[in-house]
């Protein structure tokens, strides 16, 4: 494309050209699948030494000499080294995340039901978690702290930590999240083998239950053929942000939100519903005077060109059934009363409410997880929390009078589901046969 989509919803073929927005693949065309298949294999087989010789290949560094491990002493002197105002602010960051998340916790279960049956359901960590933490352009110390925390919240006793270094070198933020958020271990391994190290374990590092985190293309897929063998969060694909606006907006604050995703990656996609026409013109002219400026400039401008999208609508309740089709990353409501338009959406991975909400207060400091489902996936799934890092086990306790009560229907269904053994382990307790 050589700009942003720019439609109304009045005009003629509207439906067809969102109907083919909204099923357009971001994600890279290259299949990576079959190389995955092979790493994940070589790892599986040959553990440590499949790793090193991945790590070499696309880290560039002989994990033999710049080590394998990265120590907590290495990761607390990160965090000491920071300075004052920045580790103030992960610091404000990670105690608002773990309110947010502490609040999440589910509470076991435990009754009596009329029949006399005791039923209940009880809720434990996982034994092991593993965080991914992409380096290179996305090395995000918020998004260490947006996977870990919500694992120790949860009780995971030992929560491992991998990263690529290229040549060797470690993000000193990345480290020092790690140190803030209590990660047990920190390993210089990245890509689809660091996933399968964690799904199979290998020599130096133990298998985990439960794989979260973010990254590129290779480590979706690692994720995607791995999970059964480990547990994992999502499959994420490239960022997405729908704003809602109304013409009492300041265009450039509309614009910078539009811009704070579009920055991540040329496959990021920002579209802008709003029922004002000359707002939007004022909005893409303010998305060109920001880019003018923006450091990142390169990657926003063909993030924007390429998978941009301004759409008028007559009145802005109309888009609130449009931006349920998309089922957005994120989503901003840009207006006076916006409790109004968000009783109406039903799919949305995270939702900003109001004109002094932008999204990337979200991404840091406010508490929610910025781990949520993209490409249309919020209309199944939810964001990261301390539910992904648990599992229930429930409970049943019967006496007597309880089997007697339920039990002689459990026969009866298993009976007619062909299954003697079934029935006869309830009727022998029941005194039948």
């Amino acid at each position: 494309m050589n700009g942003p989509v720019r439609l109304d919803a009045g005009d003629p073929g509207f439906d067809a050209a969102f109907t083919q927005l909204v099923n357009a693949r971001r994600e890279a065309d290259s299949d990576v699948a079959r190389d995955v298949r092979a790493i994940v294999a070589s790892v599986r087989d040959e553990g440590d030494a499949a790793v090193a010789a991945f790590t070499k290949k696309f880290d560039g560094h002989d994990l033999n000499e710049s080590g394998w491990r990265i120590e907590p002493g290495e990761c607390q002197a990160a965090l000491d080294g920071l300075a004052s105002d920045l580790r103030a602010a992960l610091e404000l960051a990670a105690a608002r995340i773990a309110a947010y998340h502490e609040k999440q916790k589910p509470a076991d279960s435990d009754f009596t039901d009329d029949a006399g049956i005791r039923l209940g359901a009880r809720w434990r960590g996982v034994d092991a978690a593993g965080v991914y933490v992409p380096g290179g352009r996305a090395a995000y110390p918020s998004s260490v702290l947006m996977n870990a925390i919500p694992a120790k919240v949860a009780g995971v006793e030992r929560l491992v930590m991998v990263t690529p270094t290229p040549k060797g070198e470690a993000n000193p933020l990345v480290l020092a999240a790690a140190a803030l958020a209590g990660v047990d271990e920190v390993w210089r391994i990245g890509g689809a083998q660091a996933i399968a190290a964690l799904a199979y374990g290998t020599g130096r590092i133990a298998a985990v239950d439960v794989v979260t985190g973010p990254g590129n293309a290779w480590v979706a897929e690692a994720k995607r053929q791995l999970y059964g063998v480990v547990g994992i969060d999502m499959v994420a694909g490239p960022s997405e942000i729908v704003v809602i606006a109304d013409g009492r907006n300041d265009p450039r604050w509309i614009a910078a939100d539009l811009l704070s995703q579009a920055e991540h990656d040329p496959t990021s996609q920002s579209i802008l519903f709003t029922d004002d026409l000359a707002f939007a013109d004022a909005v893409a002219a303010a998305v060109e005077d920001e880019l003018a400026s923006l450091a990142t400039a390169d990657t926003a401008r063909a993030s924007w060109q390429a998978n941009g999208a301004i759409f008028t609508v007559p009145v802005l309740e109309d888009a609130i059934a449009l931006c349920d089709r998309l089922a957005p990353e994120h989503l901003e409501l840009a207006v006076d009363d916006p409790q109004t338009l968000f009783d109406g959406v039903r799919h949305a991975g995270s939702v900003f409410l109001g004109r002094h909400t932008p999204e990337a207060v979200g991404d840091y400091v406010a508490g929610p997880n910025h781990v949520l489902p993209t490409g249309r996936r919020a209309r199944f799934a939810s964001g990261l929390s301390v539910l992904d890092f648990m599992k229930r086990t429930s409970f049943l306790a019967l006496d007597k009078a309880g089997l007697a009560a339920v039990g002689p229907a459990a026969v009866t269904l298993a009976d007619a589901e062909g299954l003697p053994a079934h029935a006869r382990s309830v009727a022998v307790r029941l005194g039948q046969g």
